[in-house]
């Protein structure tokens, strides 16, 4: 089936490649797999718009949710590869999906033909200010091995960044954990806030906001070095956790097929972008770290993080619900 499509494609990808000079003419659909209001969501809007304002078409963006992602690059996967439907792609989605599903509706090293490294951002663990009385990130360990049963934590699916870090998080503080999925961050946060949920380590772009409303407390955070907006918040290293150091990042992504030209000229858009001070800036008060690169840089990233997150998700215990 893999050979037949190939072979019935190949006109047609010959006649788009000669009209390449056209491109694009008509509106670029971009396929978004979370939800509205979280973190990939809000970063594949801001960069719609600038690759719409350089490339003179609508970047229409269409949300294609469920499954930790699957769904979403699934439709990418499927889509014509003629540079009208192009898509933003997690990390996770391909690289630590396949360890936890038995079977996926795409294969993640050929059905994609990446575009560009994005965007990162760190996870940062959370507590509602309301509900959760621990300050710091040893407060709140010792707090939770006091609770009967542990505590509850969020996470946006099955099998993310999000599930990964909160349970590997309990697991080194010993402290029993109940795992509950929503549908992303605008989800997670309401039972937060209502406090039927006393933790997330999630991405956060999606928790700055509530942060800095004084609704969320911040512990610590993910990266390597302190976020420049949370200059007090310190690393997990510094509240304790030294090795835990973890970045959430995402791709551009086309269907395998996609006209070289169309590839490059889409990387050249995204990575003048990126360059831009006033966007840099922009990411980083949302909270993710604008990064830009050649298609080449982010295969080969992808390959360098593959067996991190398989050990991850080995220590951390998860599996597909």
């Amino acid at each position: 089936m893999l050979v037949r499509r190939g072979l019935l494609a190949t006109p047609f990808v010959a006649a788009v490649a000669r009209a390449q000079p056209t491109w694009p003419d008509r509106p670029v659909r971009v396929i978004v797999g979370f939800p509205p209001g979280g973190s990939l969501d809000v970063m594949t809007r801001l960069l719609a718009e600038q690759m719409a304002q350089r490339l003179g078409q609508p970047f229409i963006v269409e949300t294609r949710t469920g499954a930790s992602g699957n769904i979403g690059a699934e439709a990418l996967a499927r889509a014509a590869p003629d540079g009208y439907t192009i898509g933003t792609v997690g990390m996770p989605t391909v690289l630590i999906n396949p360890l936890l599903f038995a079977r996926l509706p795409f294969d993640p090293a050929r059905d994609f033909a990446w575009i560009a490294q994005m965007w990162e951002f760190p996870n940062v663990a959370v507590v509602p200010t309301a509900h959760v009385p621990a300050r710091t990130l040893a407060e709140f360990i010792a707090w939770g091995k006091e609770r009967p049963g542990g505590i509850s934590y969020g996470s946006s699916g099955v099998g993310t960044t999000i599930q990964l870090c909160g349970a590997a998080l309990l697991a080194r503080a010993g402290i029993p954990g109940t795992h509950i999925p929503f549908r992303g961050a605008a989800q997670t946060i309401p039972a937060m806030l209502s406090g039927d949920v006393q933790l997330a380590v999630d991405n956060l772009a999606s928790y700055m906001p509530v942060i800095q409303e004084g609704r969320m407390r911040a512990l610590a955070v993910t990266s390597a070095e302190r976020w420049p907006t949370l200059p007090k918040v310190p690393t997990m290293a510094e509240a304790g956790m030294p090795g835990f150091v973890v970045t959430s990042w995402h791709l551009w992504a086309a269907p395998q097929g996609t006209p070289r030209p169309v590839i490059d000229r889409l990387n050249a858009e995204i990575r003048a972008a990126c360059a831009e001070p006033a966007l840099r800036q922009r990411a980083v008060t949302m909270g993710a770290r604008l990064l830009g690169s050649s298609p080449e840089a982010a295969a080969a990233r992808l390959e360098q993080e593959r067996p991190v997150w398989a050990e991850m998700a080995r220590v951390s215990g998860v599996k597909a619900e």
